[in-house]
């Protein structure tokens, strides 16, 4: 295991109970929950505000209703956002309610795509609120302190000079290139996908068209996310072949835009030069061991998810409720030691394992899926007798279960009772 047991003794120095790298969603709402529920907590970031263009956008109501326990469903649906309540996909001209969420009980049978951005600023001027949450901005968690083989903070770099962290609880929450993670030697198991995203954004085309979020023709497969005022889109391409997309030219990436969604050929040239397009490395990994003694991982630190259902950012903090559910009751006893916050860090993974094992295979499914339809016919048009069988008899019995597994998740977080002071 790696980290510093030495210390730099002209260091800023903070103390918490526990420490957080990472201000993404698992980092901010854990601070949120932990310090409402009284817990003296630090989170770390390492950037100077959230403004990020590769952050997911996708809300799923599990998430909206958590927002809804901790009282913030009016603060979040103030954002400007795009309410989806059902999944459509063309298909080579064909279009298919893939996930319809208004089988899903109220008061959020949809899904939501907001800028991330804005709904963790919103989070952290409420944790702000709270006199044991402590935010530190440009703040970039460098290693572990560690001693007698335990974790017992971070140090980090700021742009003041080198910052030293100590706390009971270490939680890695600094995303899929995680600092702290690698600094205690844990290593994901990395499943292979054999996809990469082209990253860009365009206008929305000036004839109104329905919100589509998957678009596969002639092999390609685009997504398209409604932002406010224009198109998130990401082209899924084979894994490493960026470069024969950059020699063949940006007008030859404008059309396979238009060809793969024709809806959007009037706005293709807005697409000025590869500049405007980012690759996007997806990645599906997890760790065997999520915790070591004083140190504990969530979200894409323990298991970065792909993009596939729009999960990534409603695991995120379905571990952190996971975490403030079984580490609250622990650090509010008097006297409660390193072998009971160790006990509660194994069972944060217990309990979040499973369901996101299951999600992430669910994942690779319909990355295989994808990366098959890029070589054969998907759905002919007009569709075969088979075909329409499966449209019209057997994608409407599968609707309502896929979409209470997107939704939801398979095993949904509910802040406990007791946890923090909720409102009626």
């Amino acid at each position: 295991m790696g980290g510093n047991n030495g210390g730099n003794p002209m260091a800023a120095q903070l103390t918490a109970t526990v420490c957080i790298a990472g201000g993404g969603p698992a980092g901010i709402v854990a601070g949120l929950i932990l310090a409402r529920a009284g817990v003296d907590v630090v989170v770390l970031e390492k950037h100077a505000d959230f403004l990020r263009d590769f952050r997911g956008d996708t809300v799923h109501p599990s998430t909206l209703n958590l927002l809804d326990q901790l009282g913030l469903g009016e603060k979040a649906n103030a954002i400007d956002h795009t309410e989806l309540s059902v999944l459509d996909a063309v298909i080579d001209g064909i279009r298919v309610h893939a996930v319809d969420f208004t089988t899903l009980p109220e008061p959020h049978p949809y899904i939501t795509l907001m800028p991330q951005w804005d709904l963790l600023t919103m989070l952290v001027d409420e944790a702000r609120k709270q006199p044991t949450f402590r935010l530190v901005l440009e703040a970039n968690a460098d290693s572990v302190i560690q001693e007698n083989g335990r974790a017992v903070g971070v140090d980090a770099t700021t742009p003041d000079g080198p910052l030293r962290v100590r706390a009971a609880l270490t939680v890695a929450a600094d995303g899929r290139a995680s600092a702290v993670r690698d600094s205690l030697g844990l290593v994901p198991t990395d499943y292979g996908v054999p996809i990469d995203v082209l990253w860009f954004r365009v206008p929305r085309p000036t004839k109104l068209v329905r919100d589509t979020l998957a678009n596969l023709r002639d092999g390609s497969a685009l997504v398209t996310i409604p932002r406010p005022g224009y198109l998130q889109c990401g082209l899924l391409i084979r894994k490493g072949t960026f470069p024969e997309f950059q020699n063949a030219g940006i007008q030859a990436f404008r059309d396979k835009i238009a060809s793969t969604a024709p809806r959007l050929a009037e706005v293709t040239d807005e697409i000025g030069s590869f500049d405007d397009v980012k690759l996007l490395s997806v990645q599906i990994n997890r760790l065997h061991d999520w915790s070591v003694p004083g140190a504990l991982c969530i979200g894409d630190a323990a298991h970065a998810m792909s993009p596939a259902f729009g999960v990534g950012i409603n695991y995120a903090i379905q571990d952190a409720v996971a975490l403030a559910n079984t580490l609250v009751p622990v650090l509010r006893r008097r006297g409660a030691g390193a072998a009971a916050i160790d006990a509660a860090s194994i069972a944060v993974q217990r309990r979040r394992a499973l369901p996101t094992a299951l999600m992430q295979r669910m994942q690779r499914v319909a990355h295989r899926l994808i990366d098959s339809a890029t070589s054969r016919v998907v759905i002919h048009n007009p569709p075969t007798p088979r075909e329409r069988f499966v449209i019209a008899v057997v994608l409407p019995r599968i609707r309502p279960i896929l979409a209470r597994i997107v939704g939801y998740g398979f095993w949904p977080e509910r802040i406990a009772r007791g946890i923090v002071k909720l409102p009626r």
